[in-house]
């Protein structure tokens, strides 16, 4: 077509579907479930597929995804819930701070938003801990900066390499990785990236901008809680690093017994991610709730309140879904995976530098991931001894960079922080930026290992 070979037109075309992406999300204010349905229709009829193929495949990519993605949302939503609500979260932080104290207490920021933001998305745990650092900051005097930052850089770093967050287990979905060695690798990988985003750079940028908060947010939202009250440390510990455990517990019985093993088999239902997340769950509702004298009236309340903000979030993954799998039915993956193959680019590299274009056109970190993995994904089969665990790692590190104007988290962490735009670019973008091309770095130098 056009006196191009076929493989260009499908390459010409998947350029021109994701700048019209990029554009329906940026310039038209369109919302990301529509737009990444009308891109996936679009990429469907130019692209020459029957039409029955384009709804089939849309439908497939969508229900793929959300078959496992949805439900795994849903327990994590409400398993953070429970934890928020019964002030678990606040007993990491407390505890954290008392164990650090005041010279260290940006390190106790960032292990206590480390800890929190396993279960919970960013913004629920940014909401969740943002009294922390008023109440610290006016407790201490510490620059409000120098707490902040490596608390964001704690809850970035896990929302975006760790399961079982959105981000990364949509990704694990798309390449066929493993949950457990993804968790096991993103743990390695997010720690020492979190570290050196968040407390490290956050004492360099406090001494340039050391931030003065909103005095009325200060006076809203920094009030002292009841510490009788609250879950114990351990107790709270236990309770959200449950799924982890079981997940990784699987992963090594799955390494070390033979298959039929009784024991691997039970662990292969056990510490399937959708059962541990349920089994938490469970015990939540006991630790958070009937040992904290909580009500099941009052429990139900809040459970079915936590499920309401994450239906855009669904749908947004389930449109994802559909739009990825139109660029594999379509043949576009085929061919962008022949380029990588012929190109000799490292496809830890090509999936970092997709995700990274897309977040920064778009400031979706999951359109990002979505649309990254999914015009990563052919290079899997073509290039042997591929670690998918590590594509998604680099695809969740790519989607971290750069958070400007056109994302919300940066008007945020703005309003929050009391900051300029130049001072949010000075602390949060470079924070974010750090932690993408830091993570990066790790998971090369992890490739070399696994």
């Amino acid at each position: 077509m056009f006196g191009m070979s076929h493989d260009a037109y499908l390459l010409l075309d998947a350029v021109v579907t994701v700048i019209g992406l990029i554009v329906l999300i940026t310039k038209f204010k369109l919302h990301p479930f529509i737009s990444l349905t009308i891109a996936a229709a679009f990429l469907g009829l130019t692209s020459g597929m029957p039409i029955g193929t384009i709804i089939k495949a849309f439908q497939d990519g969508f229900g793929g995804v959300l078959g496992f993605v949805g439900i795994i949302l849903a327990l994590g939503t409400m398993l953070g819930k429970m934890m928020a609500e019964s002030g678990g979260a606040d007993q990491i932080a407390q505890t954290l701070i008392r164990a650090f104290g005041k010279d260290k207490v940006q390190w106790a920021m960032m292990f206590a938003a480390f800890l929190v933001g396993i279960p919970l998305f960013f913004e629920i745990g940014f909401v969740l801990l943002i009294p922390l650092v008023f109440i610290v900051a006016r407790r201490t005097g510490v620059s409000i900066i120098k707490i902040g930052i490596p608390l964001l850089a704690g809850l970035s770093a896990v929302h975006g390499l760790v399961p079982p967050h959105p981000g990364p287990l949509l990704a694990i979905g798309v390449f066929g990785a493993d949950i457990g060695k993804t968790i096991l690798y993103g743990l390695i990988v997010a720690l020492p990236t979190a570290i050196i985003a968040g407390p490290i750079f956050g004492t360099f940028i406090a001494k340039h901008i050391p931030g003065h908060p909103n005095q009325e947010l200060v006076d809203q939202l920094a009030r002292e809680t009841d510490s009788e009250k609250l879950p114990s440390f351990g107790i709270t510990l236990v309770t959200v690093l449950l799924p982890v455990f079981l997940m990784l517990l699987k992963t090594f019985a799955d390494v070390a017994l033979p298959d039929g093993h009784f024991f691997r088999t039970w662990m292969d239902m056990i510490g399937h991610p959708i059962s541990a997340l349920l089994l938490a769950l469970l015990l939540s509702l006991y630790t958070f709730g009937h040992k904290q004298g909580i009500g099941s009236q009052q429990m139900l309340k809040w459970l079915d309140a936590s499920l309401a903000p994450t239906a855009a979030i669904i749908l947004i993954i389930g449109a994802g879904g559909g739009f990825k799998q139109m660029l594999v039915t379509s043949g576009v993956g085929d061919v962008i995976g022949h380029m990588a193959v012929s190109a000799q680019i490292s496809p830890i590299l090509l999936a970092w530098l997709v995700a990274a274009v897309i977040r920064i056109a778009t400031g979706s970190a999951t359109v990002a991931t979505i649309t990254g993995a999914g015009i990563v994904v052919p290079v899997v089969g073509m290039i042997p001894g591929v670690n998918r665990e590590l594509l998604v790692l680099a695809t969740g590190a790519g989607s971290l960079i750069l958070s400007h104007v056109n994302d919300a988290g940066f008007w945020l962490v703005k309003q929050y922080f009391n900051m300029t735009v130049a001072e949010t670019f000075k602390t949060w973008t470079a924070m974010e930026t750090i932690l993408s091309v830091v993570a990066l770095g790790f998971i090369l130098l992890l490739s070399l290992f696994v």
